[in-house]
Formats: structure tokens, sequence, C-alpha cells
């Protein structure tokens, strides 16, 4: 159906449809150039609901409201054209086509803008419906909400006064049964800790009742369980710690029980409490009431018991640990050390051998066990005031005959044992070094080092080897002592030559192979060291015996290792062989040997051992006198029960006198005066203490100096003997008449400064030497293979020989060209002495250098025995 403008009534055709607009003020219009926004002009003021009235509506500016106002502009507008329209027609005539299409298109713009409306009216209706809908239903939920809330509130109130009540009624019922268990806990709590007093007064009770009933004795129940309990503690390592455990866990268990039995609180409220009175006595101050004050401090009582008691072993663990590590009971986790086995007189010099022979190395690990304690060792140890050079000593006490002690200071990853002879008696000590061995070789573990044992008689060296084997090598002192003292007397002058060589301070001995030297014959190897002198050859092909002094034209083979004299290991090494000019002294005649008159004074045990020797080095017709204070008879009995037959001796005749060597009138018996040598021994009877022994060899040495500057009152100055001429270092040596040489056989260090400021005698400190041969086997076992032989009475020596064998007076000379002119004797020079110089020179440096020699010049040199 469509709607026409001419089938409207007149009066309605156009109001029917569109309300008659609000009139609006007359304000002057402003559009903008988009025509849907082409509204009328508002003021920038937005009125109030209140202002606004039906008469005088005011423009507002809102949206909403834009397309209303549009669409009556449109109206209004319409009108007008309609009423120019009709003035039109009515001026110029009606044209009814004209006015059929225009009143079409009016009306088809009327329905568009009916329907946009329609639709803005519907949509804003719906997004209203929508709006109330969600309030309404927020609103419902909101008060069902509250009415909930109220509800559960009443009904919690409700059940808040019912579990009051069931509490309150709880509490009435069971007020009785908690009150009885509380009083039952208290009796429990007192009962277990009245038991053990009941226990012991009833175990003590039956104790005198069985030693009243049985007339036998018995041991009694408390004795019985006292020491059950004593082995229970003293078997058992953590026993102590335990029952304090117990003991605490019981008085925690009881003072709860009692503390619950006076308390309202729980039975794990009072055993807490209880660990707090155990823990800290101070917690009880907040205790009320009588009978919780009493429980509490009776419970902190039995704490500070407690904690006293576990202070105490604490205490005993600390001071236990502390006491162990002060008496070296500690173990030593070392490896590659030097250890030392016992403690006696040689220890010091020892020692400071070890820390110099360790000096290269930047220092070592030295381990002393003794049967000492170990602060008294250390305490001994510092008082020596060695400068150690970087060595550490370690004391540890123990025994070396225990393998525990032994495992303590790691033996078995020892690289040398040392094995100290005690002071004292001979065979005791040389029978507790035979033990000691046995101890070492049983060790599980196995050796890495070797053994090196000193020995004071040379008769058990056999026996020790034995039961050794390959790893013992042995020194023995007495005979090395013995040995030096004889060669001494032969050559003054010669102690000061073994201290430089046998010591680590100067040059010693160092065996190593060099492979550069193979095929090269020892004539040329002796000129191949610039630094260091080669004495002997280790051969292979023999199977590493060492070989001192070979022949010049022996020829070095793949394996054999060079034996030197130099001041290091790592100091020398093979060099181009130099030039050095042929030797052409032709003067090689060996002096010939003389019969000597030689006198010892003291006994020795091992004296029949040196008398060997002293037959073998002196030349025949000599003779030996014997003065001491053992009985002839006795005294041949001795040397015959230590081996020697008299009727065997070739070189020389023994001459016995007794007397007292510190008696000024016995020793005056003697012809002091004739004596080409006097050897002072250490005598046996003084052998335990080392001072007393030198204070009687000192005392001899001055008697016997005194009485011969009285019979000798001048010195003879035209009288030289054997090769040595007036005036040379030797003869200086030569003391009082310029007759004899004294050799006196010191032990203490302390000693050597007194003679050596005196200058009366040509001293032995024989415990100095001793140390020194027992640091250098300890370095290097093969030494003692060299040492052996050096100081045997067969083979190679050390000598001291005059400057007139290898030169003239004034010759320049090098000390190569030296060495070979001694090769023509088949000896080997070590080293010089100067005449105005007060020591040898071993091992000099400059080789090649030459200088101009005197004839009051020495040289030392390795050579084979005197014939």
């Amino acid at each position: 159906m469509s709607l026409d403008s001419d089938s409207l009534p007149p009066s309605t055709s156009r109001d029917w449809f569109f309300p008659t607009p609000p009139k609006y003020p007359k304000y002057p219009r402003r559009f903008t150039a988009n025509p849907r926004n082409s509204f009328p002009y508002c003021p920038p003021k937005k009125p109030s609901f209140r202002d606004v009235s039906e008469t005088a509506p005011t423009p507002y500016r809102d949206f909403k409201y834009a397309r209303t106002r549009r669409r009556v502009d449109v109206s209004q507008r319409s009108q007008r054209n309609n009423a120019s329209d009709e003035a039109n027609g009515a001026v110029s005539g009606p044209n009814p086509e004209v006015s059929g299409v225009s009143a079409a298109k009016k009306v088809s713009k009327i329905i568009g803008v009916l329907v946009r409306d329609l639709k803005n009216r519907w949509h804003m209706a719906v997004s209203v419906a929508v709006l109330i809908t969600v309030f309404s239903s927020l609103l419902h939920k909101n008060f069902s909400l509250q009415n909930q809330v109220n509800e559960l509130q009443d009904q919690i109130s409700k059940s808040n006064i019912s579990i009051g009540a069931t509490n309150s009624i709880e509490q009435e019922i069971d007020h009785f049964p908690s009150k009885n268990l509380k009083i039952l806990a208290l009796s429990l709590s007192i009962t277990l800790l009245s038991v053990p007093f009941l226990i012991f007064k009833y175990v003590d009770y039956v104790s005198k009742s069985r030693s009243l009933d049985n007339i036998s004795e018995e041991v009694s129940l408390n004795k019985q369980l006292a020491y059950r309990v004593d082995l229970f503690l003293s078997v058992h390592p953590y026993a102590k710690p335990l029952a304090l455990l117990v003991a605490t866990l019981l008085l925690i268990c009881l003072g709860g029980l009692a503390l619950y039995g006076v308390t309202d609180g729980s039975l794990a409220e009072c055993l807490w409490l209880s660990w707090t009175y155990v823990a800290d006595s101070g917690n009880h101050a907040d205790s009320e009431g009588i009978r919780w004050k009493l429980v509490s401090v009776s419970i902190s009582f039995g704490g500070m018991l407690i904690f006293a008691m576990m202070l105490g072993l604490v205490s005993d663990a600390i001071s236990e640990k502390l006491d162990s590590l002060r008496k070296g009971r500690s173990e030593v986790v070392e490896k590659s050390h030097t250890l030392i086995l016992g403690w006696s007189d040689k220890l010091g010099s020892l020692l400071n051998q070890l820390a110099m022979a360790n000096e290269s190395l930047g220092g070592g690990i030295v381990v002393v066990m003794a049967e000492r304690d170990k602060e008294e060792m250390e305490l001994d140890i510092a008082k020596m005031e060695f400068n150690f050079k970087g060595t550490s000593v370690i004391c540890r006490s123990g025994s070396p005959l225990i393998l525990a002690d032994l495992k303590k200071v790691s033996v078995s990853k020892a690289r040398a044992i040392i094995v100290l002879a005690e002071d004292g008696n001979a065979d005791q000590s040389d029978a507790r070094a035979l033990r000691t061995v046995l101890s070492l070789t049983g060790v599980k573990e196995g050796l890495r080092g070797h053994i090196v044992v000193e020995l004071s008689d040379l008769d058990n060296e056999v026996l020790v080897k034995l039961v050794g084997g390959d790893l013992v090598q042995t020194v023995v002192a007495h005979d090395v002592i013995g040995r030096l003292m004889i060669q001494c007397a032969r050559q003054p002058g010669l102690a000061q030559i073994w201290e430089d060589i046998l010591g680590f301070e100067n040059c010693e001995f160092y065996i190593k192979r060099w492979p550069q030297l193979d095929g090269m014959q020892y004539e040329d190897v002796l000129i191949s060291f610039p630094d260091a002198i080669p004495c002997g050859v280790k051969v292979a092909s023999y199977g590493g015996k060492i070989v001192l002094n070979p022949e010049d034209s022996y020829v070095l083979q793949e394996g054999d290792e060079v034996l030197v004299i130099a001041e290091d290991d790592d100091t020398y090494s093979p060099a181009a062989l130099p030039t050095v000019k042929e030797a052409s002294f032709k003067n090689i005649a060996r002096p010939a040997r003389k019969s000597q008159k030689i006198l010892l004074c003291g006994w020795r045990r091992d004296i029949d051992d040196m008398i060997v020797v002293l037959d073998a080095f002196l030349a025949p017709g000599s003779e030996l006198w014997m003065f001491n204070d053992v009985l002839e008879k006795e005294r041949e009995k001795k040397l015959t029960d230590g081996g020697l037959d008299i009727n065997r001796l070739v070189n020389i005749s023994l001459v016995h006198r007794e007397g007292n060597a510190v008696i000024r009138r016995h020793l005056e018996s003697l012809p002091l005066q004739s004596f080409d040598s006097i050897l002072i021994l250490a005598d046996e009877s003084m052998e335990d203490s080392a001072i007393q022994a030198d204070s009687r060899s000192l005392a001899t040495l001055l008697l016997i100096r005194d009485i011969q500057a009285k019979r000798l009152p001048f010195r003879d100055t035209q009288v030289h003997r054997g090769s040595f001429s007036q005036g040379s270092w030797i003869g200086d040596m030569q003391q009082a008449s310029d007759k004899s040489v004294i050799i006196s056989e010191i032990l203490d260090p302390r000693t050597k400064n007194l003679l050596s400021m005196s200058k009366i005698s040509d001293y032995v400190l024989s415990n100095e030497l001793v140390s020194m041969a027992l640091a250098m086997v300890a370095e290097d076992r093969q030494i003692n293979d060299v040492l052996e032989e050096l100081f045997a009475e067969e083979g190679n020596e050390m000598h001291i020989r005059h400057a007139d064998l290898y030169l003239r007076e004034g010759e320049e000379l090098s000390f190569y060209e030296i060495l070979l002119r001694a090769r023509q004797r088949r000896e080997i020079v070590i080293g010089y002495r100067f005449a105005n110089a007060e020591r040898a020179v071993i091992n000099p440096p400059a080789k090649s250098e030459r200088r101009r020699w005197s004839l009051k010049d020495v040289f030392v040199v390795i050579a084979e025995k005197d014939e």
C-alpha cells in the first residue's frame, strides 16, 4: 500500500504523519560542509534538565536528537516549499504532470526518513530492555546472596554455642581421669628416679651378707658390677659418649613425666620443657607454683651435671689428641724422605750433613724416631743451632722394634733408613741394631729405600748383612775411626782431607753415567771434566763393581759410570778435551818406607783390628807400644779372643806397658820423645760418656806434650823425618819437639774447639766423621764400596805427597799437567795445599791455568798402598 498525500485529509495530510516540531528560538544557523551534520548552532553551555521547558526548548548538542532536529527542519522546509509552490502555481498556473512527479518524490523521501527513524528507535528500545534485564538480575542476585550470608551467620553462632557447651561438658567429664593420669605420671617419675639407689643399696647389702657368710675370699657383687662397668667403658671406645646420651634421654623423660604431673600442659609440651631445662638451667625462672619450681630446679640441676660430664669428655678428648700430637704419636704422611731410627751424639752432625746434601734440591724431609719424648728431641735439636737450609726435621716418639711405630713414620716410603748405634755397650748396641733390621725386613709393604746400619763392633757386621741381605749397608764406627787414626798417624793432616771429602760442605764423591764418553780411554776421561776429578769407573761388565784408579788404557764401555769428586751432582759435566803439554818429568822414584815406633794409649774393644791394620801399613821392624791399665796376661787373652794371632804379625812387634794414662809418673816411665806417632784412644771404660772420654784423652795429651817439652826444651830444626822437608806444613804439624805426631780420638764436638785453638794435636773428630760417612752412604749406597776400599789395608788409599815428586822449584805448570805427571806414578791428584795455606784445596777450579809451584807445597792423591 502506498501512501499519497492527496489521499489524506487536507487538514491532516501533513500533520498526521509528522508531528508539529517544537518551536526553537531563532538563533543564527551555522552549517558545515557535510549536509548530514548540518545542525543548528548550539551554545557551548549544556542546559540542565530544569532549564528546558515545553514552550521554549533550548538547543541541545546531542547526537541522539540530531537526526530528529534535522527531520524537523526538513519538514518545515518542505512546508515552506509547498507554500511557495502553491504560490507559484497560483501565479503561473497549475502543471499536473510536474506536480505528480514531485509528489511521488516527496512521498518516497518521507517513507525513507520514517524507516530510518523506526530503526533507530527499535535499537534504542532493545538496548534499554537489555540493560534493564541485566540490572534486575544483578539486583536479584545481590539480595539472594545477602540472605544467604545472614543465614550462614546465624548457623555459625548456633554452632559456636553448641561447641562451647560440648567442650564444657567434656572438660567436666574428663577432669577426674586427667587428674589421675597426672598423679600417676608424677609417681612413676619419682619411682624410676629412686630405682637406681635401691639397686645400689641392695647390691651393697648382698655383698656384705656374702662376705659375712663366706669365710673364703670371694669377689663381692658390687666389685663385680664395678668391674663390668669399667670393662665396658675400657673395651668400647664410644662407651662414654653413649652412656652420657642415655643419661640425658632418661633425665629428659623423667623430667617430662614429672612436669606433666605438676602442670596443665600436654605430655609433648612437658617433654620439650624438660629439654629446655636440661639445656639451659636459667629457663626454670618462669616456673609458677611450688611443685613446678621444685621439679624444674631438679631437672636443671641434673642438666648441669650432664653438661659437666659432657664438657669433661670433650676436654679429655681434646687433651688426649693434643697430648698425642705433643708426644709424636701422629702418623707421618711423607714419601722419599730420610728416616733416622735411634738417638745418639752423632745425630746433630748427621742432620747437618743431610741438610747440606739436600740444599741443592731446596731442602728435604728428615724424620727422626727414637724412644724419647718428642718435645725433648725437638728441644735438643733446637739447641744444636744448625742451619738446616730448608730441610724439615720431624720428630716422632716410638720404638723401631714395633711394626706399628715403623708404619707411623712411613718406613715403606722412605728413600733411605739410617739405624744409629746407641751410646753405651757395643754388644748391646749391635744387638739392638740387629733386631731393628729384622723389624724392617718384616714390613709387609716392603721397603723402597736401602738401610744404613751403624755398628760398633766389626765382628757383628757379617750377622747384620746376613739378616738384611742386599738392602743393608754397614758402617762400623770403631773400625772407620781406627783406620782413620792410623792413616793420620802415618800422614799428619789427612784428617782435614777426609773431613772435606766425606762432608757435603765442599766436594764429595758422585757416580753418574755419561753416554758421550763411551769408547774414550780413561787417560782422556781424566781431563774431560773442568769442574770435577774422575777417580774411578763403575764397570757394568763386572756386575757394577767400582774400580778405583783404573789403567789409563781402559776404554769406557756402554753402561759404565764414572766416579768423580765434585762440589755437587749438578755442577759438573764433560767438555771438549783441553790442550795439555806432554808430561816430561821422569823423577818417579818411590820413597822407601822406614820403620816407625808408635804408642797406643788406652784400650778399645777393636784394638786387635787396629793392630792388624798397623801391621799392614808399617814397614818391617816397626814397634807398637801398648800403654793402658789392663793387665798384661788379661790383655793377651782379650787379643786372642778377638781373633788376633800375635805370631802372625810380620812388620811390627808388640811392647806392653801397664799404667794409667792420666797419671804423670806412669807416663814419665815411657820414652815419649822417641815415638814417631802417639795415638790416644777413647778408653773402653769411658765409652758410655763422650765428655768423660774426651776429658781423659785431653788430659793425657797435655801431660805427654808437657813431658816432651821438658825433655826436649829446644826445637831441632835440622832434623826432619821421612820425605818431608824442613819448614813444610807437615813438619809444622809435628808438634812439640818435631819428633812425634799425636792423634787424639775425640767424641764430643765441643772438644774440637779446644784442640783447634791450642794446635797441640792433629785431632780426629770421630763422631763427626762417622756421621759424614753415614750421610754419604744414605744419599748413595754405592759410595760405601768406595769408602771401604779407601779405608782398607789393601788397594787404594788417600796419600799426601810432597811436590818434589812431580815438579821442580819454581816451575810453572797447570793442574792438568801435574795430573798427567802423577799418572806416571799410577796416582790421581785430587787436590793440593800451598806451603802458607791452612787448608787443602780439593777439586781446584781453573785446572788449565798455569801457576808457579814450590817444593814446600804438597798434593793429595789416590794411589795404591806403599810397598
